[in-house]
Formats: C-alpha cells, structure tokens, sequence
C-alpha cells in the first residue's frame, strides 16, 4: 500500500482460516474505513474482514446471516463490533461522512461496503 492506514492493520482484516488475507481488501475501502475511525474517535474492533468462500460458508452452516454473493468475498466490506447505541451512532455517521453509503445494522455490529456492484444508498437490519 502507497499510504500507510493510521488505526488499522492488514491482519484485522484476515479470514480466520488465511493468515495474510487482509491483503486481499480494496484500496479503496480500508482508506475509507480508516478516515471513518478518525472521524469517529472511537475504536472499530473488525469483526470479519476478508472471507474466504470456504469460511462464508462455514458461517452459514453456523447460523450467521450470510448473503450469497457477500461483499465479504471480494474484500470490499466489515462487520465492525458494536453493542452501545451512542457509539453505534458515532461510528455510523462517521461512516456516511467518510463515504460509505452501504450499511447493515445488527445488535452486535455494523456492515459496512463499497461493493460497486451492490445497490448504493441504502441500510438494511439483520
């Protein structure tokens, strides 16, 4: 990478099963993530970063909700780790400002994509 990420490393966003993975996310998508830290100043704890197929699937089969064609897969999204709603408001606006119009809501995380083949302007609930 040209520009070095101020709050995160690679390796947070690493399958579990593929050590190094992190090197698979977008560009795009970690310097946008970095300037929502920033914004936010609060932590982002990076639940799921990059997802090998193999370990999609495996969190299927657990239960997970997962979307069959996830921005997972092409390292173009995370699940950040929230369970307080004022910085669950923090980190989501911080988010919008930083660019990102794609946005999940559940009661342990955030989604959050820049998948340009995805529908843009929109937030859905798991």
């Amino acid at each position: 990478m040209n520009h070095q990420l101020k709050h995160f490393k690679l390796s947070e966003f690493d399958s579990p099963d593929a050590p190094g993975s992190g090197a698979n996310m977008d560009k795009e998508f970690l310097f946008m993530i970095d300037k929502a830290r920033s914004i936010a100043g609060v932590p982002f704890k990076i639940n799921s970063g990059y997802r090998t197929k193999a370990h999609h699937e495996k969190l299927g089969k657990q239960g997970y909700p997962i979307a069959k064609n996830s921005a997972h897969l092409a390292g173009y999204a995370a699940d950040i780790h929230c369970t307080d709603s004022a910085k669950r408001f923090r980190i989501i606006d911080a988010l919008i400002e930083a660019g990102f119009n794609r946005l999940g809501i559940a009661k342990t995380f955030i989604h959050v994509d820049n998948d340009p083949g995805k529908p843009e302007d929109t937030v859905w609930l798991y």
